[in-house]
């Protein structure tokens, strides 16, 4: 008789990086309502994987200096061993996650979470958040500012940046 594998829970934290001015700001600059400017992480095997321009970067779950979520997402399980989840995670990082590759509209923070999401549990992270470059950008502002926020390099401080040998660096 095969033994069962192992379940583990995969979550989504989500943080407003504007601290609620998005919400009340939004509309009078863009001309459209904003709830926030989210950046996210997965958090799996009693850690939290996130990128930015430093790379794919794990602290433990709340461990960044952005504190704790704003709101977090049950994704479900999933059966991605620990040490499966680090090769793949090694292997984006050495491809399509490198710091390099990060643009604060187009391969951010979200993307990574929604592809790691899919990786995990085949769902994709919520519309909302993988929506928001394109409503920013659909709005004369959004489009104006593009250039500055372009050269924009996000990195939440806190994190370890992810390497192959043990998972940390």
């Amino acid at each position: 008789m095969e033994e069962p594998l192992a379940l583990h829970p995969v979550k989504l934290y989500v943080y407003d990086l504007s601290k609620g001015m998005a919400r009340r700001l939004s509309h009078l600059m863009l001309g459209k309502q904003l709830d926030g400017i989210w950046h996210t992480s997965i958090i799996v095997h009693k850690d939290e994987f996130f990128y930015g321009s430093g790379g794919i970067s794990s602290c433990a779950p709340g461990g960044t200096l952005l504190g704790p979520p704003d709101t977090v997402v049950d994704l479900g399980n999933t059966e991605v061993t620990e040490e499966i989840f680090l090769e793949y995670l090694s292997s984006l990082g050495e491809s399509a996650f490198r710091g390099e590759s990060y643009n604060l509209f187009e391969h951010n923070c979200n993307t990574f979470s929604n592809e790691v999401a899919q990786f995990l549990t085949g769902k994709k992270i919520p519309s909302y958040i993988t929506d928001l470059p394109s409503e920013v950008l659909s709005t004369p502002f959004g489009q104006a500012l593009r250039p500055l926020l372009d050269s924009i390099q996000i990195q939440p401080p806190g994190g370890n940046t992810f390497s192959r040998h043990n998972g940390q660096s």
